[in-house]
């Protein structure tokens, strides 16, 4: 038995198939796996094989694909190994109301919105991976968790940094939270070297291994955008008090600033699995096999204010945060769409930006969310206008 945990947990992970997910698996693995964890639900997408081998091996209950037209594929492919499946929408929800302790919450989108929200609604910890619940819909996402019992702990490193780094008793003293950027691979690259940036070269990360819409989130520093807002619902800070910093060696994953001139950081190898660790065990830290720092070796660590006007998403997040009300939630939406826009080749690099902007002007005026209902009918429009928005911008 890992000593980490006596009884076995129960989990559940939203996501399983990608960067997050299989690295959250590694990383029980590594805490002993079957022996000191009961995994009750897996979810992925489109990478049948993936899915079908994780549940496999873990011994899951339930596995579940978000596109339904894989149903049968994943039945097949788990026929006789005595794991239950389910797709789709109503799949995602079952998945979220099984009894699991701890979900990993890390379906990319507004998908995985509403089954995070149903996992919080019924107590369950959540290990936040998933930008959207908070930058769509951070004040019902608070109050759900708050609600329903059980602990929100984050995920991205930034977050993760920040969370290690707060004290508790110490919340009168707190002045600035820091979150740390790596810049992408475009850092140095001037407007009009960007304005040439395809997708292949924009997924290439220099420091970390991730999925398509997170490599390109971070080389248009929209990743670092969205972040700014997670941080406020996250810690309960005011705008004015969250900075980005751009940190090239992603070394230093952030930093929590007091009153009294201190700042404490939280450093680390560039590996995701430190930060799933801590939060799949808090308030313990487990034995994980991640690369160990060798400061002899570093030599040097760089910081830089990071330039918003070759990467407008951080002015576009302060003005979300002073804005308020669905404005988040309008951003993520033109986000998606542009990013997807990007990715088939209809806008330019530069474009994803430009594009939301104009939808967030259109929707300046859009209120605070009362159920999710409002969330999803702020994200529809914001989707359509940025479409409107990007069918414009090709025939001129």
């Amino acid at each position: 038995m890992n000593p980490v945990t006596e009884v076995p947990r129960r989990l559940t992970i939203l996501g399983s198939t990608g960067s997050i997910g299989t690295n959250t698996l590694d990383v029980i693995a590594q805490l002993g796996g079957r022996d000191s964890f009961e995994i009750l639900a897996l979810t992925g997408n489109g990478n049948i094989d993936l899915l079908a081998a994780q549940a496999r091996a873990t011994g899951a209950r339930l596995a579940v694909t978000a596109d339904e037209s894989q149903y049968i594929a994943l039945k097949d492919a788990l026929s006789g190994s005595g794991v239950d499946v389910a797709a789709g929408r109503t799949g995602l929800d079952e998945a979220a109301r099984l009894d699991a302790d701890w979900v990993m919450a890390a379906i990319v989108g507004t998908a995985g919105l509403a089954p995070t929200l149903a996992a919080a609604a019924r107590g369950a910890d959540i290990a936040l991976a998933n930008k959207e619940c908070l930058v769509s819909a951070g004040d019902l996402f608070v109050q759900a968790v708050r609600d329903g019992g059980g602990r929100l702990i984050p995920v991205d490193s930034e977050h993760s940094a920040i969370f290690q780094c707060l004290d508790d008793h110490q919340r009168h003293a707190l002045e600035r939270i820091v979150l740390t950027a790596s810049g992408g691979p475009f850092r140095a690259f001037s407007r009009e070297q960007m304005a040439g940036v395809t997708a292949h070269t924009a997924r290439t990360h220099p420091n970390w291994s991730m999925g398509l819409k997170i490599s390109i989130g971070s080389a248009s520093m929209f990743n670092k955008a969205l972040e700014m807002i997670e941080a406020k619902h996250l810690f309960d800070v005011r705008p004015d008090q969250i900075e980005v910093i751009v940190h090239p060696q992603s070394i230093v994953h952030s930093m929590v600033g007091y009153t009294d001139g201190s700042v404490i950081a939280q450093l680390g190898s560039p590996d995701m699995r430190t930060a799933i660790g801590y939060a799949l065990t808090y308030p313990q830290r487990p034995s994980l096999n991640v690369e160990r720092l060798d400061f002899a070796k570093l030599a040097r660590l760089d910081f830089e204010a990071p330039d918003e006007v070759r990467f407008p998403a951080l002015r576009l997040a302060r003005t979300a945060l002073t804005r308020g009300g669905l404005q988040g939630a309008v951003m993520n939406a033109a986000e998606e769409t542009a990013f997807t826009a990007f990715v088939e080749e209809r806008i330019g690099f530069l474009d994803m930006a430009d594009i939301v902007e104009t939808v967030m002007d259109g929707l300046c005026g859009i209120g605070a969310a009362s159920t999710i209902a409002d969330v999803f009918a702020a994200d529809d429009e914001a989707r359509r206008q940025a479409l409107d928005a990007i069918a414009t911008r090709r025939s001129a």
